[in-house]
């Protein structure tokens, strides 16, 4: 295996999540097939393919961008004008980081 345990439980500790062993093993394994994955996809020769900037593109009537238009941005007031808890101009919000 490309992953270790110890490696599975140091991405778990940054997304604060606490896991079994269990749940350990079986991320392991699925995070293993993902880089295995990878392993293949690198292995293909994409020499003679052109780079892309953008998947999406402007082609007439199959046009997928929208036109960029400048518009006059928001501003404080009515950005939190619907805020449940606002002040000195910021939106407040319940501490969730408890380390």
């Amino acid at each position: 295996m490309k992953i270790t345990e110890k490696e599975v439980r140091y991405v778990a500790a940054l997304a604060n999540l606490e896991l079994s062993d269990e749940e350990i093993a079986r991320l392991r394994g699925e995070l293993d097939g993902i880089l295995e994955h990878m392993d293949r996809l690198n292995e293909i020769d994409t020499s003679g393919v052109e780079p892309m900037a953008q998947v999406l593109f402007d082609a007439e009537e199959t046009a997928t961008l929208r036109a960029d238009v400048p518009v006059e941005p928001l501003g404080n007031t009515a950005a939190l004008a619907n805020a449940p808890e606002s002040g000195a101009g910021y939106f407040k919000v319940p501490q969730v980081i408890e380390r």
